[in-house]
């Protein structure tokens, strides 16, 4: 069963984490609000047991013999040859390519980065786009180079090349509450420093305000950090109380209770030693947040 939905909804990158997690194979398109006079662009992303294999802005299965083309590594006669009349359709491309000498790993690589990476990368500005998961989609062949990466990788590699925040602004942690890690050791993510700055504070005794401070940071860019350590599954927000509690002190409830006291007959020293009991425990409170 397909699932549909809007990205002002589940943002793209809580997209992948769920896609992730489940282990999901299928096919994710999104399709974007057409500017005036434009059509809506559509955008296609291939995932295979929570890994993206291949991503492409069209269905005709010329996506990635467009990248190649485009590249000129390889002559047009021999790239036609092989494309259209030796590759296995049972093979992914690029695979095929490299295992025939056409392609060098490097070219591989770097083809999977300019496909996948990039072209994922830039679908994190979209807010109102709409979106479509459809399982066990059959992946086509053609579009794949026969590498993969993890969905949460590419939301990693993604959010930290983002410059406009704007259509994740609202999914981004409260900067009053904290991090707490959900992992018992050392994340086996390649954190970069800032990550691993704020990793450091994932105890849920700090708010990201406090942590800002500490990092001389902007708050703002605490929170796309903790964002990201989120997304991946790294920590989780968690609340944190502000302030003090009340701390004056109420003087009618003993001079109320020792005139009660005289109209009911009770001992006056019984009242007494009430009222200094309840006048003790009335003190100044320690404050539960150190942020």
């Amino acid at each position: 069963m397909s699932i549909t939905g809007h990205l002002s909804d589940f943002s793209l990158p809580e997209i992948f984490q769920l896609l992730e997690k489940g282990h999901k194979t299928g096919l994710l398109t999104l399709r974007t609000e057409p500017v005036v006079h434009d059509k809506p662009q559509f955008h296609y992303i291939w995932v295979y047991q929570g890994r993206i294999v291949a991503a492409a802005n069209r269905l005709d299965h010329q996506g990635l013999v467009s990248l190649i083309d485009q590249r000129q590594w390889v002559s047009d006669r021999v790239f036609d040859k092989l494309v259209h009349w030796c590759c296995p359709i049972n093979e992914p491309l690029g695979l095929y390519l490299k295992n025939q000498g056409v392609l060098q790993a490097k070219q591989l690589k770097r083809l999977f980065q300019f496909q996948v990476l990039s072209g994922v990368c830039a679908l994190f500005q979209f807010k109102d786009a709409e979106f479509r998961f459809e399982p066990n989609v059959q992946i086509p062949t053609r579009e794949m180079t026969g590498l993969s990466v993890l969905a949460t990788e590419a939301v990693l590699v993604g959010l930290r090349v983002l410059r406009n925040w704007d259509a994740l602004a609202d999914k981004l942690p409260d900067p009053n509450g904290g991090l707490v890690s959900i992992l018992a050791g050392q994340p086996q993510y390649r954190l970069d420093t800032l990550e691993w700055q704020v990793w450091e504070y994932t105890k849920g005794t700090m708010s990201l305000s406090a942590i800002a401070r500490q990092l001389r940071l902007p708050v703002e860019k605490v929170q796309q950090v903790a964002f990201r350590l989120i997304t991946i599954g790294l920590a989780e927000e968690v609340p944190l109380l502000v302030g003090t509690l009340p701390t004056q002190e109420v003087e009618a409830l003993p001079a109320q209770l020792l005139e009660d006291a005289e109209k009911q007959n009770i001992s006056p020293s019984f009242m007494q030693s009430l009222v200094g009991f309840l006048r003790s425990k009335v003190t100044t409170q320690p404050s539960l947040s150190n942020c």
